[in-house]
This record gives C-alpha cells, structure tokens and sequence, in this order.
C-alpha cells in the first residue's frame, strides 16, 4: 500500500460555479478521505509561494490575479496513491482536451481568458504535496511541532 496525502485545491472559477460540492464527490467516490478542508482567500504571499517555480514566466502574473479574484477551496486528501489518482481524476490542464468523465472533462472549458481557468489543482508528487500542504495547511505543521 502506498499511502499519501496530497493538496487539492478548488480555484475561483469551480467556488463560483458552485462546483465545490461536485469536486468533493468525485474524489470521495473515488474512495479519497478528506483529512483537511478549508474555504479561503488567498493572498498574493501565499500564492507566490505556491506557484514559485512559475515565477518569471509570463502567465505567472495573471495566475496570481485569477486566483485571487475570488475564495478558493483547499483540502487534503488521503488515499493510496491519491496523487497519481487525482491528477487522472481531474484530467489534463487543458479542458478542452481533457477526456470525458475527468472533472476538467465535464465541468470546465476553456474561457478564452489570461490563464487557464480549470477548475481544481492537484499536487503533482510526493515532494510537492508536502511542499504545497505544508503553505496551506502551516497550522497543522504547528500543532504537530513540526
């Protein structure tokens, strides 16, 4: 068994769409616990951290905009091999080729915006899960002394 945690958050377009319910249901159906959950807003701080390795790039700006611009929804999910899962429950970045029965698949489509608007994230290795829960998730680091 190769248990693992990994990030998943629900951007600004799937929390306006009211999606959040649907995203949840997918990854518990899929047999996911959901350890953690939280609705936020992110600050520019925390998002720059989280998307550090784009820093420089040229969408890199308008990703900080986009996830800003509205309450996002961070949660920890936990399975085995939930990573890999994920990623393959979610479907590929761009909706528009993302296969049927993914969530990009059914509930996104490309908006023609700045940026990619696809609804969720999911951490793409063990390394980065661990990384990317640790910047949304600090209190729980802190509570266990870590």
């Amino acid at each position: 068994m190769n248990l693992e945690r990994t990030l998943i958050l629900v951007k600004p377009d799937g929390v306006r769409r009211n999606l959040v319910g649907q995203v949840i249901s997918r990854i518990e159906a899929k047999g996911y616990a959901i350890v953690a959950l939280k609705m936020m807003h992110a600050d520019r701080q925390l998002l720059a951290a989280h998307y550090a390795e784009h820093e420089g790039k040229v969408f890199f700006e308008p990703l900080i905009e986009f996830m800003q611009s509205g309450p996002i929804v961070a949660l920890i999910a936990e399975g085995n091999r939930v990573i890999e899962g994920f990623r393959k429950l979610a479907g590929t970045t761009d909706p528009t080729t993302a296969e049927p029965g993914t969530i990009r698949g059914d509930l996104a489509r490309d908006q023609g915006t700045k940026v990619v608007q696809n609804l969720v994230h999911g951490s793409d290795s063990p390394e980065s899960a661990e990384r990317e829960i640790a910047i949304f998730f600090s209190e729980l680091s802190e509570v266990k002394g870590n």
